[in-house]
């Protein structure tokens, strides 16, 4: 009697943690997410993953038009936090964006696949507690300007401001504002050099293109 009445309890909150993790699995929950996408001429591919439904009920994610999410694409807002994400823009495969506070993605951004975007920090300042129950701690909004181009695996941290058309270099590490039009890569990453768009139409003109 014992036995089964331990496998309900089990059961029971196997089934609770189910509903929480794969809520959007849910057929209704499934058509309600497609539903807000096609509202805002967005589209996801699936799966998609995090509490975009809630987000989106509660006015806290903004995806903009012709806005595309390839399949793995995790966005995670618990209340009040926001995100906001730009027209045009692209995420590929398994990118992440995590907000505690506010994440803004400007107009026609490109994320490669594996990108990871945040505002947030895990504590682990209390050694009476797990690392994993302490938290979060925050630096600030974390903003990317319009038409920045990042290439896989890049990490965007708490805080940070990246300029309007920077591209950034695979695997690289943002912990510091970038400025407009940078060229940056590394970990942390630094700016390698500033795209010269004068020089390039100049270059343009005088070769009759």
């Amino acid at each position: 009697m014992v036995a089964h009445r331990d496998l309900a309890l089990q059961a029971k909150l196997w089934a609770q943690k189910w509903r929480w993790y794969e809520r959007n699995a849910l057929p209704w929950n499934r058509a309600r997410i497609h539903w807000h996408f096609l509202r805002r001429e967005a589209f996801a591919r699936w799966p998609v993953h995090g509490n975009l439904l809630e987000a989106f009920d509660e006015g806290r994610l903004h995806v903009g038009a012709h806005t595309l999410l390839e399949p793995g694409v995790w966005i995670t807002a618990p209340a009040p936090a926001r995100v906001r994400i730009g027209e045009g823009c692209f995420l590929n495969l398994g990118v992440m964006i995590a907000a505690t506070g506010l994440v803004e993605i400007g107009d026609h951004c490109m994320f490669a696949n594996g990108c990871f975007v945040t505002d947030g920090n895990h504590r682990f300042d209390d050694p009476s507690r797990p690392v994993s129950w302490q938290g979060f701690t925050t630096k600030g909004p974390t903003r990317i300007g319009d038409n920045v181009w990042c290439g896989a695996n890049v990490v965007i941290t708490s805080g940070v401001t990246v300029g309007e058309r920077c591209v950034i270099g695979a695997n690289s590490v943002v912990t510091t504002n970038l400025p407009p039009r940078s060229i940056a890569a590394g970990s942390p990453a630094r700016v390698l050099r500033t795209i010269d768009y004068t020089a390039d139409l100049s270059a343009r003109s005088s070769s009759g293109a």
